[in-house]
């Protein structure tokens, strides 16, 4: 039993993390302007999010539309990112 609780606290403390190091990113961007702007990585740490919440609902054991739910918000988040990034790639003919 104690492991089901420190799994929990562990997926609890990478969430806060993850939410401060975005935190942390765009306070640097805004006051300095170096660093990645938040367009570079904030729909990736989304889907990352996401997808840690899925896993903290399902080892919660929310109803599995919750999970759901986080694991499509995830996979928009992430496929909205490769197109961006796809399309940013892409040469643009005249």
């Amino acid at each position: 039993m104690t492991d089901f609780w420190q799994i929990r606290w562990l997926l609890d403390a990478v969430i806060v993390f993850t939410v401060l190091e975005g935190l942390g990113l765009w306070l640097y961007h805004r006051h300095t302007g170096q660093g990645l702007a938040p367009g570079e990585y904030a729909l990736n740490m989304l889907s990352g999010l996401c997808l840690m919440l899925a896993v903290r609902a399902a080892v919660s054991g929310a109803e599995w539309l919750w999970v759901a739910v986080c694991l499509s918000a995830s996979g928009l988040a992430h496929g909205w990112d490769i197109t961006r990034r796809w399309r940013q790639r892409q040469p643009s003919f005249k």
